[in-house]
């Protein structure tokens, strides 16, 4: 069976990771990554740099899809303004699910957002657009990720939480159940 051909937008580290899990899932054939000028032709583990934002509106003519694969720490505005670009070029955007992690049938998942390896989302969580749920991470029942959030690795989301948009939390932060989170929790952090 063809796969589809994808384009990436961001060549760094977190897009080292998106590769991986794009190759476990076998739904995608990566077309090539999206960075900077001065890399073009240079090579992100095995796929190429081929353009730059400003080639995304030629590319769509070749390219239905596309995934921003720049990360997100202290601030997601790069991950907007790429989503928002791929939105209005009328790219597809899927959502990107690791087949080692687990995700509930009864469980709700934006656009582009990527579930790593081993993170887990159980019964009623939602998950907004354009979202990272980092390796490991635990996002329980009836908890809701916003829009443009990224849960980092090994956090725990705790049931009938509420993260607000644009929100991150750091690697093996925890949240009481029940609460409302936004903006930057720090790794190793709980937030009650």
């Amino acid at each position: 069976m063809m796969k589809e051909k994808i384009i990436l937008l961001g060549g760094g580290g977190h897009c080292r990771s998106v590769i991986d899990v794009i190759e476990q899932e076998e739904r995608f054939e990566i077309a090539g990554i999206i960075d900077r000028k001065e890399l073009i032709g240079k090579d992100v583990l095995d796929y190429k740099i081929i353009g730059t934002d400003d080639d995304l509106r030629s590319l769509r003519e070749k390219y239905t899809y596309a995934f921003v694969t720049v990360g997100q720490i202290r601030s997601n505005l790069v991950r907007v303004k790429l989503f928002k670009l791929l939105k209005e070029l009328d790219f597809k955007l899927p959502t990107i699910i690791s087949p080692l992690s687990y995700v509930s049938r009864y469980a709700m998942i934006g656009e582009a957002t990527v579930v790593m390896h081993h993170a887990l989302i159980n019964a009623n969580a939602k998950v907004g657009s354009n979202c990272i749920i980092n390796t490991k991470a635990l996002i329980e029942h009836d908890a809701v990720v916003e829009d443009h959030t990224h849960i980092s690795t090994g956090a725990i989301i705790n049931g009938g939480t509420k993260v607000k948009a644009n929100s991150f939390v750091g690697s093996s932060a925890v949240t009481k159940e029940s609460i409302e989170v936004s903006g930057f929790i720090k790794a190793g952090s709980v937030a009650k």
